[in-house]
């Protein structure tokens, strides 16, 4: 399954680059507008980031004709831009007529799996699972939608071969439910890749390992090995005592 690392934030992408788990990024106007910087401006400056890297930026034009234009333009910045839109009769419209001339379409705010087929019929290259908020009804719903859809683009032809997308990421349980499903790719706020590094066992591994160290070579603690360890000055001075 892809990662595809959810945020504008450009410092949170370059780490996330690093570690060498991210296959794409996602945006939205409201990441966007929290960086508070202009949309276009930030898109390239991604692409400086993960070069031709799929990189989802969203219109925000609902007419159709100015949809048009704007998906037009936002494909125009660069190659691997994907135009997000959310699943809506005039974006439909927009991505039927599109697609075919070479626009790569993210359809997105997708809950049930009629709305999966209809992207996936119009154009759609992505198709975009919103998985959070039905979890938060504590509904089991969104992870057999996500079943059903990598079911239905793997049985059935369509002009794009569309990818089933997981979005709307709350924690690492719903990266888990993802794999299960057979999504095609997670995309995840950067705080969740955070946190699936860590597992207790894994935690404590660590600590005993360098404890055991430090008791072999008379050791000291140190601020930049605490902070390389992801474990506290204070901690390390309880296992090192």
């Amino acid at each position: 399954m892809k990662f595809f690392i959810d945020t504008a934030n450009v410092d949170e992408i370059r780490q996330a680059s690093a570690w060498g788990i991210i296959d794409g990024v996602t945006t939205n106007p409201s990441l966007i507008a929290k960086e508070g910087i202009e949309h276009k401006k930030r898109v390239m400056e991604i692409v400086d980031v993960v070069g031709d890297l799929p990189i989802s930026a969203e219109c925000v034009e609902t007419d159709v004709d100015k949809l048009l234009k704007e998906a037009q333009d936002i494909a125009s910045w660069a190659p691997n831009i994907y135009v997000k839109v959310p699943m809506t009769r005039n974006s439909m419209e927009v991505v039927k007529e599109l697609s075919p001339k070479g626009v790569n379409f993210n359809v997105t705010l997708i809950f049930s799996l009629p709305q999966a087929l209809i992207a996936a019929k119009a154009g759609a290259s992505f198709i975009s699972f919103f998985v959070g908020r039905i979890d938060d009804m504590g509904s089991r719903e969104a992870a057999e939608n996500i079943i059903d859809a990598v079911n239905m683009v793997n049985t059935y032809e369509f002009p794009k071969n569309p990818e089933i997308l997981v979005a709307s990421i709350r924690g690492p349980l719903q990266i888990i439910e993802s794999i299960n499903a057979g999504a095609h790719i997670a995309t995840v706020p950067f705080k969740t890749l955070e946190q699936i590094f860590h597992h207790p066992l894994t935690d404590l591994g660590v600590e005993r390992f360098y404890a055991d160290y430090l008791k072999a070579t008379g050791g000291k603690v140190n601020a930049s090995s605490a902070k390389d360890m992801g474990i506290s000055i204070e901690e390390k001075a309880k296992v090192t005592a």
